[in-house]
């Protein structure tokens, strides 16, 4: 047995029950705190109150941090109502050019293939190995111009990756259908009004190279292997930025028991924390080392 499945497999089964329960309550209570700060951000830029435009990055990170709870939703932990996740998810999705549907397979077999070449999607695009690439990569261009090849894609039926099972390809074709309309919608709506270009479209391209950084801490330059608490990190950061992130810094956590939903996360960290063996001190440090090791 693995280091990280020996920790699941000793803790008593009461334990394990407390941990793995969902809360609608926890769940709306987070979100509403979250989606109230992009409400009242798009309110001050909508009307144009003073300093309007230096809230434009600030509510490009609101929203692109939105992402972490979509990832949530894959897993269908952040809500007990299996409806909440669903659509919430696909709300978050449609935001930042994500299909849901598509996503929960592509992660799913993240999490079984975890830093494994070959296997992991996520690592078919590569980790930026030099400073200018790393530039390129935080900048979020990349991301936006892959996803919209992944949309154009499946818009057009291609779903043929093999994380995707071959019941779901047709769901993943529909959903990233709607989603292709839902912004073909979006772009007729910029000819009378340009609320949506400075409430969500700027904002989200400024936003992009923060979710970015956040994201390579969570694998970034770790060992190539199957364990857990060694190809994954925990970053230990600020309480805004886990609030932000829906607990996610504490990301070998959420690895080695997926099931654990985003509020009891910094629980299970407690129980587990003498075992980590990949940590960073906050994402400023996991940065600068990063990079030191690119010079």
């Amino acid at each position: 047995m693995r280091p990280d499945q020996a920790i699941i497999a000793a803790l008593p089964m009461a334990v394990k029950a407390r941990l793995i329960l969902r809360s609608d309550r926890e769940g709306l209570r987070h979100l509403l705190g979250h989606g109230g700060l992009i409400a009242v951000c798009a309110c001050w830029i909508g009307l144009g109150l003073p300093l309007w435009w230096a809230l434009l990055p600030v509510q490009g990170v609101l929203i692109v941090f939105l992402f972490t709870l979509e990832h949530e939703a894959t897993h269908k932990t952040p809500f007990a109502s299996e409806a909440l996740n669903e659509g919430v998810g696909r709300v978050c999705g449609f935001l930042l050019l994500l299909p849901f549907a598509w996503f929960r397979y592509f992660h799913l077999a993240h999490h079984r293939w975890t830093n494994i070449e070959g296997r992991d999607p996520e690592l078919a695009g590569g980790k930026p190995e030099t400073r200018a690439a790393w530039v390129w990569h935080v900048s979020g261009l990349p991301y936006w111009g892959a996803q919209a090849g992944l949309l154009a894609d499946l818009i057009a039926g291609r779903a043929e990756a093999e994380y995707i099972p071959a019941r779901a390809r047709g769901r993943v074709v529909t959903e990233a259908r709607w989603m292709g309309l839902g912004y073909g919608l979006v772009l007729l709506s910029l000819w009378s009004s340009p609320l949506l270009l400075w409430i969500w479209i700027l904002p989200v391209v400024l936003g992009q190279p923060a979710l970015r950084i956040y994201l390579l801490a969570e694998h970034g330059d770790c060992p190539r292997v199957a364990n857990m608490l060694a190809n994954t990190r925990t970053t230990y950061t600020s309480a805004v930025m886990r609030f932000l992130a829906w607990n996610m810094p504490y990301h070998v956590e959420h690895h080695v028991f997926p099931a654990v939903p985003f509020y009891q996360l910094p629980a299970l960290h407690r129980l587990m924390r003498g075992q980590l063996q990949v940590t960073a001190e906050g994402y400023r440090a996991f940065t600068a080392d990063y990079l030191r090791r690119r010079r």
